[in-house]
């Protein structure tokens, strides 16, 4: 599917997700037994011990009575593991690529170094891009946005401008896709939000 590459090609090239990692805050003072020294933090006149901890995600598990709302499931869930990698490479390569233009300060050896990369990507991803199927190809933009907390219009039209951005729309709007939408893991897309953490726990 040429649209699915074009969009995973320029999500890769394009974003920048140096401002996105982890902020959690490392515990201090690791002490002998497997104990911790808290950071201590005044609040309204009082010192209390504190610690920073992940959000945590809490969805209902689906009760998937009807024989075709469990094959929809199962579909989903085969959708998701066949895309979300791709959605994880895209912050491998991002991560790559920043650092190597961190060390490029002429513009011109920039393009020529992001020529290459995009040359690499195409020759290493295209014919998995080109099996994918449109739903496939809408569940990796939303993944991608889920990744980077930029929807792909944004993304786009920041690094290559809003002739770029209003082009890809249209095209991606032939196709039934809006790159205009947000990953929203509290509401329309909590099953999906579910079937990736139960993936990163090993249980899928």
């Amino acid at each position: 599917m040429r649209l699915v590459f074009s969009i995973f090609v320029i999500m890769l090239l394009v974003t920048d997700l140096s401002g996105q990692k982890d902020t959690l805050k490392n515990i201090n003072d690791t002490l002998p037994g497997g104990s911790y020294v808290l950071p201590k933090v005044e609040r309204e006149g009082v010192t209390l011990p504190e610690v920073e901890i992940k959000e945590v995600t809490v969805v209902a598990r689906p009760k998937a009575v009807r024989r075709s709302e469990y094959r929809k499931y199962e579909r989903l869930i085969y959708n998701v593991k066949k895309v979300y990698p791709y959605a994880l490479i895209v912050r491998q390569r991002l991560d790559q690529v920043n650092e190597e233009l961190k060390s490029i300060t002429d513009e011109k050896e920039q393009k020529n170094y992001m020529k290459g990369v995009e040359k690499d990507v195409f020759a290493e991803y295209e014919d998995d891009m080109r099996k994918m199927t449109i739903t496939q190809g809408k569940l990796l933009i939303k993944l991608i946005d889920r990744e980077t907390q930029n929807t792909s219009y944004t993304l786009i039209k920041d690094y290559r401008g809003k002739f770029s951005a209003a082009f890809w729309q249209g095209i991606a709007r032939i196709f039934g896709t809006n790159l205009k939408e947000e990953y929203d893991r509290f509401g329309d897309d909590a099953l999906i939000e579910l079937i990736i953490q139960e993936i990163d726990a090993g249980r899928l």
